[in-house]
């Protein structure tokens, strides 16, 4: 399975035991990485901030999201817009730093680390980490060393990892969304059950789909007032409609 680098840009190099690194008000460069980022944004990235924000998922995508350069994968990916004007900063960036820091997205999270992630033949995620290096960072003259345990457990990347990488197993899937008539509606609902949560519900409290999968009792009420139980059905549901894995549990006699 492909493997999925999350970092923003930046020449990259191995990784030591420890590294040094910090990032606060009173290092000279802060925020300046916060400028004309090509940042691509997850689902689980999109459900934090929009849910941090107190937006729904249409109207986050009309107001923060660009298509990102269609040549990065064969799925639609998204990367947040830079405000408008000649120094492009961050939406969320405001003096006293980001707005969003607790939901911040996974990338900035990650940095001034990149990780790349492949899932092997075992089904287990393996992962790599290099550093990000870019000029204009003087976070690594800082005295803080770290591991990279230590730094993922500390800028909260674990569950951030973990949704990811379900993702990934989509994006990366050898199947991709193949080609002929039915491309263009993979393609369309693979936007809507990654971004626009809002949008699934929809979809998946019709009767139809009601009538087609077995759901645990109560699901679709759970579901609806847990965004993250509702992301992991967006997954499973697109394995299953993409690409055939029996990761959803058809009603007697739905498929025939």
């Amino acid at each position: 399975m492909g493997e999925r680098v999350e970092s923003p840009a930046g020449s990259l190099k191995p990784v030591g035991r420890e590294f040094r690194f910090g990032c606060h008000p009173g290092v000279d460069c802060f925020g300046v990485c916060c400028h004309k980022l090509d940042l691509v944004l997850t689902p689980y990235d999109i459900l934090r901030l929009k849910k941090a924000l107190g937006m729904t998922a249409a109207d986050f995508l009309e107001k923060h999201i660009l298509p990102a350069a269609p040549e990065r994968s064969r799925w639609p990916l998204v990367r947040l817009k830079m405000e408008a004007g000649e120094e492009g900063r961050c939406p969320f960036l405001v003096p006293e730093g980001c707005r969003v820091y607790r939901d911040r997205p996974s990338a900035c999270r990650t940095y001034p680390l990149a990780r790349a992630a492949q899932k092997n033949a075992q089904g287990q995620v393996a992962e790599r980490f290099f550093l990000v290096e870019e000029a204009h960072c003087h976070g690594f003259k800082e005295r803080e060393t770290w591991t990279i345990q230590a730094w993922v457990a500390d800028q909260g990347l674990v569950q951030y990892h973990h949704w990811n990488d379900r993702w990934m197993e989509i994006l990366t899937h050898p199947q991709g969304p193949g080609e002929g008539p039915q491309t263009k509606a993979k393609v369309g609902m693979f936007y809507l059950a990654s971004y626009n949560l809002d949008r699934f519900l929809e979809f998946v409290s019709t009767p139809k789909f009601g009538s087609l999968f077995e759901l645990e009792a109560g699901f679709m009420d759970q579901a609806a007032q847990d965004q993250e139980k509702l992301l992991a059905l967006a997954f499973d549901w697109m394995k299953f409609s993409f690409f055939g894995e029996p990761t959803m549990k058809l009603k007697e006699g739905a498929g025939g």
